[in-house]
């Protein structure tokens, strides 16, 4: 479980295909690896990565075929920069929201201009996430908690302050830019909560021609 708040930016330094899969190694930057185990969740880009190696300024893991279909590390390349963050601890200030690091779908950078200071971005939407993506609810955006501004169909706006931008990529992200998405998990659950199972057999129905007829109804 992660919260959003990237911790550090760090380098995609290799990228072996292993059959279906890929194995990657991230050169972790700033990001202390004085506590971190083999076997250690780290949210890469957003996406939830079992540390399989490791030395004190990198980590080596394994992205299945699944991941690289769901995911935006389909388009990544030797030399790119990822967002970081170490799984929460029960003791860690909840300074986002509540984050999987399970990929919900794949975005792209549509718009990006300066609005003082700041980076105002427009991300599209795939429609199968459109239910979910509320104005002023929370998003995730390669690793990153973000607050959704405004919504028009296919996309939601961003509103990215100075600090946001210096400590991730976003000060990368350009028109064309594929981004891993992730709902607010509460979405998700409301949902199902809502729904119920949809896979349940719906009860038979005890009316029948010759209850009604018994009834005086037919």
């Amino acid at each position: 479980m992660f919260t959003g708040i990237i911790e550090a930016v760090g380098t995609l330094t290799a990228m072996t295909q292993q059959g279906e899969d890929v194995s990657i190694t991230v050169n972790t930057g700033k990001l202390a690896m004085d506590d971190v185990k083999l076997g250690d969740s780290i949210a890469t880009n957003g996406v939830c990565l079992t540390v399989v190696a490791m030395t004190s300024h990198s980590y080596s893991a394994d992205l299945s075929l699944e991941t690289l279909n769901k995911s935006a590390f389909a388009h990544y390349q030797v030399g790119d920069k990822v967002n970081l963050e170490k799984a929460m601890l029960p003791t860690t200030r909840f300074g986002g929201h509540i984050v999987s690091g399970h990929v919900d779908g794949v975005g792209e950078i549509l718009e990006q201009n300066r609005v003082g200071r700041a980076i105002e971005l427009w991300v599209s939407l795939p429609s199968t996430l459109n239910k979910y993506v509320a104005e002023k609810g929370s998003i995730t955006v390669d690793g990153i908690s973000l607050t959704v501004n405004a919504l028009r169909k296919g996309a939601f706006k961003l509103t990215i302050v100075p600090h946001t931008s210096q400590e991730t990529t976003i000060e990368a992200f350009k028109p064309g830019h594929k981004v891993n998405l992730e709902i607010d998990v509460l979405a998700r659950y409301l949902e199902r909560l809502l729904r119920g199972d949809s896979h349940e057999v719906a009860p038979q129905s005890r009316l029948t021609m010759e209850f009604l007829q018994q009834n005086g109804f037919a």
